[in-house]
């Protein structure tokens, strides 16, 4: 009689480790499928950040000096994440540093604001800047979720995460520039969102 209480037992216990094995590998795959989510978002903004970048550049409204700068960042950031010559988060920060000097200046930020074209360019920038932080966000979130989970003793031991890399943040400077956080009572990137 005791050895099938034995017998019982055991089987349980493996039904349940199982169970348990089964549910976390499933919880690993959603996390993976989770980050290449938030993964493309983010670069389909970053995409979107640079080419309204480029587009205000190219627009007259900025001062030379001003759109050299930040057409040069813009078209580094687009490319970096194929050429791999300079760090793709690099070249992001870097993007968002030119348009930080670019527009540390309210005074300039509404004359800007005083244009349709750049009012358009102004807020749709600041609007894709917010999105960017929090797509950041969910990516790193998400990627840190994974990382601690597959660092479980029985997720090692049972191989749960199959062949697939770790995944690794992605760190920048998403700061949005100064003029247009302080603008108005939110700033633009938040009247921009509304």
């Amino acid at each position: 009689m005791t050895w099938i209480a034995v017998g019982l037992s055991a089987g349980l216990v493996l039904v349940l480790l199982g169970l348990y094995l089964s549910m976390t590998a499933g919880r690993l795959d959603r996390l993976h499928t989770r980050i290449d989510s938030s993964y493309l978002t983010l670069t389909s903004h970053l995409l979107r950040r640079s080419s309204v970048a480029l587009e205000l550049s190219t627009s007259g409204l900025l001062d030379p000096v001003s759109s050299v700068v930040i057409a040069d960042a813009a078209h580094l950031a687009r490319t970096a994440q194929d050429d791999g010559s300079v760090s793709w988060a690099r070249a992001e920060s870097d993007l968002t540093a030119a348009l930080d000097a670019a527009f540390e200046d309210s005074d300039d930020v509404e004359y800007l604001m005083s244009n349709p074209v750049g009012a358009e360019l102004l807020g749709e920038l600041a609007a894709t800047m917010v999105r960017i932080a929090l797509s950041r966000r969910f990516l790193n979130d998400a990627v840190r979720a994974c990382r601690q989970l597959r660092a479980q003793r029985l997720v090692r031991w049972f191989h749960l995460a199959g062949h697939t890399d770790l995944p690794h943040t992605f760190e920048m400077d998403d700061a949005i520039p100064r003029g247009l956080a302080t603008r108005g009572e939110g700033g633009l990137a938040s009247d921009a969102l509304r």
